[in-house]
């Protein structure tokens, strides 16, 4: 079933590719992993350097780097992630690359996020938004308690790739609406279309995107091997529809 839906919503022989060549239409990116030695993504700062050419070259204007914070595993602190965002705009700068560099994070939604709700201790980009993670083995019981506290406060919740959790892929798309119905923002991986994160999450994807229900798109940048991906993806005819998308708010950051 799942391989005839993805036959209808993909391009088919008859279809014209992509016309792409860069990212210049997306402007910035607001979901990697770029400060060195703090998470699963850059190791040193000569990874970071490297990558950020790559991106450079690939036409984007602004990096909004996202380091994981999470209560079991990358436990970053706001003063450790602006440190390294800070040491990462010296580097651009001794290397001359042209391109603007800002922080703010990936929240894992767990036990840890509530101390930091209550102090307000969150970093944001541009109109107060938070960019939040689930697990992929299981939804966390306390999502929706987590939600409600962050808008409450006045934080606008981005949920990272959510073509991603296979606990949500379901024939009628009901926890996907139900979610939008919250206020909740979604931002998918550029990769997610390319099938770099299986046939279910590009299905999805594929989906959100002609349901109008993506509001960020992420490169979820975490080595050289996803610039590679990158480069692939422009010949998918998705990610021009979405990067063509007058609503899309990468365009705002």
């Amino acid at each position: 079933m799942l391989d005839r839906l993805l036959n209808f919503l993909s391009p088919n022989k008859e279809k014209a590719p992509s016309l792409l060549t860069d990212y210049s239409l997306m402007r910035a990116d607001m979901h990697s992993h770029l400060i060195p030695g703090i998470d699963d993504g850059a190791k040193t700062m000569e990874d970071t350097i490297a990558l950020l050419q790559g991106l450079k070259e690939l036409g984007f204007k602004k990096i909004v780097t996202s380091p994981h914070v999470m209560a079991d595993g990358y436990t970053n602190s706001t003063e450790t992630i602006i440190k390294g965002r800070d040491a990462v705009r010296e580097a651009i700068k001794q290397n001359n690359i042209d391109i603007e560099f800002d922080a703010a994070a990936e929240y894992n939604i767990d036990e840890s996020l509530y101390p930091k709700i209550e102090k307000k201790d969150l970093l944001t980009f541009t109109r107060n938004y938070i960019l939040v993670e689930m697990p992929f083995l299981a939804k966390p019981t306390i999502m929706g308690d987590i939600v409600y506290k962050l808008q409450t406060a006045g934080y606008n919740v981005v949920l990272a790739h959510p073509e991603r959790y296979s606990y949500f892929h379901e024939k009628d798309f009901h926890t996907y609406h139900s979610l939008k119905d919250k206020n909740i923002f979604f931002q998918i991986n550029i990769a997610s279309l390319c099938g770099a994160y299986g046939k279910g999450a590009r299905y999805t994807a594929i989906r959100m995107i002609n349901e109008h229900m993506v509001n960020f798109v992420g490169t979820d940048l975490h080595g050289a091997n996803h610039l590679n991906i990158l480069r692939e993806c422009l010949k998918e005819r998705y990610l021009e529809k979405i990067l063509t998308y007058d609503k899309l708010l990468n365009k705002t950051i």
